[in-house]
């Protein structure tokens, strides 16, 4: 039986701890669509769904969900 996907929120010092990005390269990924996009959850509060990061590390490049738009 497969485990089900962990949606904890996760703040950005565990993404870039995950991923290893730097936070500069962390935020041009999201604004080029390469990348899963934060939830807001306060007014000046982000998080990621920790399975949205570990999916994006399983297959950074190969993920529909995670490339950028096509022109």
């Amino acid at each position: 039986m497969a485990t089900p996907p962990n949606n904890r929120l996760i703040r950005l010092n565990d993404v870039l701890h995950i991923t290893g990005l730097s936070r500069s390269t962390l935020y041009r990924k999201i604004d080029e669509g390469t990348f899963p996009k934060q939830i807001r959850i306060a007014a000046r509060c982000t998080a990621w769904r920790e399975s949205d990061v570990v999916a994006w590390v399983e297959a950074p490049l190969t993920s529909p969900s995670h490339q950028a738009p096509s022109a």
